[in-house]
C-alpha cells in the first residue's frame, strides 16, 4: 500500500505525459496531496474546478436515475489531456485522483491502466 505522496509520485514518474497529478476531495474541493503542476498550472484551482465538474456529472446522473458508478471523466483540450478517476474503496469515498497529461505524449489507455493500478495500492 502507498500512501498519497508516492501514489502521487508514482503517477509523475509511470505514466507517460504526466504534466501533474493530486488526490482531491469532492466534498470539499480541496486538494489532498499534489506532484507537478507549477506557476503556469495551479492545481489548487484545477482541484476546485474539477470539484464542480465532478458534482455536477454526480448530479445528473442522480436527475437520470443512472445508479451505475463513474469510474473516469475525460476532458481533451487542444494539448492536454484532464484524467479525473473517482476512487473506488470505501476508504477513498469522496475523492479523485486527478491527472493532466501532455496529449502527444500520452497514451490514454496506458494512462487509464496505470491510474487503476495506482488507485488500488493507495492508502488514504
Amino acid at each position: 500500500m502507498a500512501n498519497t505522496d508516492a501514489s502521487l509520485k508514482d503517477a509523475m514518474n509511470s505514466i507517460d505525459g504526466t504534466l501533474a497529478a493530486a488526490l482531491v476531495d469532492y466534498t470539499s474541493g480541496m486538494a489532498l496531496g499534489t506532484a507537478g503542476g507549477g506557476k503556469d498550472f495551479n492545481l489548487e484551482v484545477a482541484a476546485a474546478g474539477n470539484t464542480d465538474v465532478v458534482r455536477a456529472k454526480l448530479r445528473t446522473m442522480e436527475h437520470l436515475g443512472i445508479q451505475e458508478r463513474i469510474e473516469d471523466i475525460l476532458i481533451t483540450l487542444d494539448s492536454q489531456y484532464h484524467l479525473i478517476r473517482l476512487l473506488k474503496a470505501q476508504s477513498g469515498n469522496g475523492l479523485f485522483l486527478y491527472l493532466v497529461l501532455d496529449a502527444e505524449r500520452a497514451n490514454l489507455a496506458m494512462a487509464r491502466h496505470q491510474l487503476r493500478r495506482i488507485e488500488a495500492q493507495l492508502e488514504v
